[in-house]
């Protein structure tokens, strides 16, 4: 489920290891960035994913994508079959910079990858066989789906999803903004995996120094000039 390898694509023509990445950005930055770094990258999960489905408003997708990545999630993947979107001023305030955001454009297509990673697709869909989110257990490799603002997930997710989940309302009303719904669903979950495995992050430290040296990378804007000097000296 971890995306990345150890040879990292620094531009066309230029590919390290993510040790030497580490070795030359990571002593450049402040020590409270590379804290920071750490801090972050030690609770992140692969295993469990957020999918957005037909978002209409890019606004909203934003909106989600920022309480993803604060609740720790690493990984969005966008199914977009819909060809216009609706125009949005709103942006991620940054955090598309730090997640691993995958298109798609079919429902299939990304289903289909998710269950060949031994995902279980957790859709939130009001109907008369869903569950409660709290019933889910998501310390098992799991993909939340949320669905459109106006017709909710798909008819395909509806059938394939390996379970379709409602979060807890009071109310009259039926159902939450998107952008409420997930970023409820990604504090239950990240509540969950804390109750049940002790931790929401998941990488191992190998994986965990792979991703440092990539936040690093995303964070001191003269990487590639620098990696390129290291690498030319490196072959003299």
């Amino acid at each position: 489920m971890f995306p990345f390898s150890e040879t990292i694509e620094i531009e066309k023509g230029l590919s390290l290891n993510y040790s030497q990445v580490l070795e030359q950005i990571f002593p450049l930055l402040t020590e409270a960035r590379q804290k920071k770094i750490q801090e972050v990258v030690a609770k992140r999960t692969f295993n469990c994913s957020v999918v957005l489905e037909n978002i209409y408003d890019r606004g909203n997708v934003s909106a989600v994508m920022r309480s993803a990545e604060a609740m720790g999630f690493a990984q969005v993947h966008m199914i977009s079959a819909i060809e216009k979107f609706k125009e949005s001023q709103r942006t991620t305030a940054g955090a598309d910079k730090w997640l691993e955001v995958k298109k798609w454009k079919s429902t299939s297509e990304c289903i289909d990858q998710l269950k060949r990673q031994g995902k279980q697709i957790i859709a939130t869909h009001l109907d008369a066989s869903s569950v409660d989110i709290s019933s889910i257990d998501f310390s098992r490799p799991s993909a939340i789906v949320l669905g459109n603002e106006k017709d909710g997930i798909s008819a395909e997710m509806i059938e394939r999803a390996d379970a379709r989940v409602i979060l807890p309302m009071q109310g009259f009303v039926q159902s939450y903004n998107i952008s409420v719904a997930g970023a409820l669903c990604f504090y239950h979950i990240f509540r969950d995996r804390l109750i049940r495995q002790g931790q929401h992050g998941d990488l191992t430290l190998p994986q965990q120094q792979i991703l440092q040296a990539h936040y690093a990378l995303r964070t001191l804007d003269s990487s590639a000039d620098i990696l390129r000097n290291f690498k030319k000296k490196s072959s003299e």
